[in-house]
């Protein structure tokens, strides 16, 4: 490690190959916590390259847990993280408003690190067991129509690094590989990123997969569509800037989709938008992104009707409902 650490150091960045053995080491246990600490600093100081991505991607995907979903159109909604704006748990709120319209969602989450509660926090505080096995995933997502793959039990090196990075608490590029890698392999995937460099290294290398992809970024700095503000989405075919009043909303105050400060704070707020108690502008912003997410599978019609159809599942409890089954 001290060999490679000294090339970083002097500006050079890894090759595909280079970045993937390296990964497929750090999840082997090959280096001390301070080494890969040293490691991920790199990429603190910089942004991570198109093929250092690819590189560690890879590695991820070849150790990764194999499981099979019986699910050929299922989904995936799921930010980044590490934006700093500590927010409700939007794209997992959306997963279950998306499951309750009738689209099934292999939703791929890990426990926050840079943020204070991940999807893995609140669902665990909502009393979800994880679940690896296979066949108990597809009976989730047939009674539920969404299964949850908590990453760690998938990823090796995610769970070799887990506790070093939730001591560091900041934003790693392991943030960045976690909607790359989710084990279910969904067909659509709707990622939110917290900038438009990552937006474009993401960009790039989703247009090699044959999977469809659309990419949200919040153009006032969060990691999914906050209607704060205007809200670029990219697709493989098109490029564009939405304002809020475009998603069907006025442009809300940052301070009314805060989270909680605990996981427990977290899960009440996550169970009560589900049970019908959430603010209108909680709900707005979870149906927003829901509505895009069903938008991007070009199964529900207009952008109007997606909008239509996510309201429909949160404010008729289909959404809770799906919640409820994956729970108990």
């Amino acid at each position: 490690m001290k060999e490679i650490l000294e090339y970083l150091f002097n500006h050079h960045t890894l090759s595909k190959s280079e970045a993937k053995a390296i990964m497929i080491e750090i999840a082997q246990n090959r280096f001390n916590s301070a080494e890969v600490t040293a490691f991920i600093s790199v990429f603190l100081m910089r942004n991570i390259t198109l093929e250092e991505l690819e590189g560690f991607r890879e590695a991820l995907l070849t150790m990764a847990v194999h499981v099979e979903i019986d699910a050929s159109d299922a989904l995936d909604i799921v930010g980044t993280g590490g934006d700093g704006k500590n927010t409700i748990n939007i794209s997992t709120l959306a997963s279950f408003v998306i499951a309750g319209a009738g689209q099934k969602v292999t939703k791929h989450g890990n426990y926050g690190a840079s943020t204070i509660t991940g999807s893995s926090n609140v669902l665990e505080a909502l009393g979800y067991e994880f679940k690896k096995d296979s066949q108990q995933l597809n009976q989730d997502l047939e009674k539920a129509n969404i299964c949850f793959l908590h990453a760690p039990h998938f990823h090796p090196a995610l769970l070799s690094v887990g506790a070093l990075r939730r001591s560091l608490g900041l934003r790693t590029f392991f943030n960045l590989l976690g909607p790359l890698v989710n084990p279910a392999k969904p067909k659509f995937s709707v990622i939110g990123v917290y900038n438009l460099e990552i937006a474009r290294i993401y960009q790039y290398l989703l247009q090699k997969d044959n999977r469809e992809f659309t990419i949200v970024h919040g153009l006032d700095g969060y990691d999914e569509i906050s209607l704060t503000g205007d809200s670029k989405i990219i697709t493989k075919n098109s490029e564009e800037i939405y304002t809020s009043q475009d998603l069907g909303y006025n442009t809300l105050d940052p301070q009314s989709i805060a989270a909680g400060e605990t996981a427990y704070e977290s899960a009440k707020i996550f169970k009560a938008i589900l049970e019908g108690n959430g603010t209108f502008e909680q709900n707005a912003v979870v149906i927003a992104n829901a509505a895009v997410a069903l938008y991007h599978t070009k199964k529900f019609g207009k952008y109007e009707d997606c909008l239509h159809l996510a309201q429909e599942s949160l404010e008729s409890g289909k959404a809770l409902l799906s919640l409820n089954n994956l729970i108990n």
